[in-house]
């Protein structure tokens, strides 16, 4: 049964978690730059889309991840001038953004569905691999899988460790503050928001490059209102990003399991339990209080330096 079922599920579990992971990390550096995003389902969508068409046209699996990332870039920048430069309302703009996104992927990625492109593939670890349980789980991924593993780390590292980081983290919390010692409030805003998208877009990317290695629409299938609540129950923290990420990735990876085996649940309850988890993780949140935990300035708007 370990061999059979578990461990490939625990694989599954890692892979299906890998975009969610890439998501929520952009949505904390956004959040802690003080500017909510609800736009990361639309964002991932047409990331995901961008990510395809490059790398089918050119044949480059990495230019099109990259590219995927740029894609998330610029939807963020739509954001960004809609609720930094214009003041506007960052819930509207970021709902907004996520029609927009949905739609237009649909629009450009409909004449593409089923056609594949080329992608990433599992390579294994040497060494590594041939560990007990562990190797098959954890280093016989694909590329994009281990670079997460890694990405955490350095945004750790640089959230905590760098002025850069702690510069985003005071005007998210305190704007009037930080612009009384100097710091440049609405840039750092943009730097968070531009960033994050990016991560973001890096994570629609995979689901074209890595996860399906085709287009079909609405291949972000929820994960960016997944990636959304994540952020409340990480707490903001990108440690415990992980852990949720893999949590929600493996109720997916659960989920189209039993799918698979032809068990006797209704299909439309099995996809309902990622769903189920977040409303209940989002529920459980708020019953210990953990609002708290939120950047004290997000979703406010700062005005402009003069």
């Amino acid at each position: 049964m370990l061999e059979s079922f578990i461990v490939p599920l625990l694989a599954a579990t890692v892979q299906s978690g890998t975009p969610i992971l890439y998501a929520t990390l952009g949505e904390i550096l956004t959040e802690k730059g003080g500017t909510l995003n609800l736009g990361v389902e639309g964002m991932m969508s047409v990331a995901a889309f961008a990510a395809f068409f490059v790398s089918m046209t050119t044949g480059n699996p990495w230019l099109g991840f990259l590219c995927g990332g740029i894609a998330g870039m610029l939807m963020a920048c739509i954001h960004g001038i809609v609720c930094i430069s214009c003041l506007g309302n960052q819930v509207v703009s970021g709902l907004a953004l996520t029609i927009l996104g949905l739609g237009l992927s649909d629009f450009l990625g409909t004449p593409f569905i089923g056609q594949a492109a080329p992608g990433f593939n599992k390579v294994a670890i040497p060494a590594l691999s041939s560990v007990p349980v562990l190797g098959k789980i954890l280093f016989s991924q694909d590329i994009l899988v281990y670079i997460s593993f890694v990405i955490p780390l350095i945004f750790m590292f640089f959230m905590s460790r760098t002025s850069l980081g702690m510069a985003i983290t005071a005007v998210g919390e305190k704007p009037a503050a930080a612009m009384a010692v100097g710091l440049k409030a609405v840039r750092l805003r943009w730097i968070a928001l531009t960033g994050g998208g990016f991560l973001i877009g890096l994570g629609g990317a995979y689901l074209s490059l890595a996860y399906t290695h085709l287009w079909t629409n609405n291949l972000s299938g929820g994960r960016g209102w997944i990636a959304v609540a994540l952020v409340i129950f990480a707490f903001w923290r990108p440690g415990r990003a992980v852990f949720g990420a893999y949590l929600f990735g493996g109720v997916m990876a659960f989920q189209l399991r039993l799918q698979a085996v032809g068990t006797h649940i209704p299909s439309s309850l099995l996809l309902m339990l990622p769903y189920a988890l977040t409303v209940l993780v989002l529920i459980l949140s708020a019953c210990r209080g953990r609002g708290s935990d939120a950047p004290a300035h997000l979703g406010v708007n700062i005005e402009p330096e003069g």
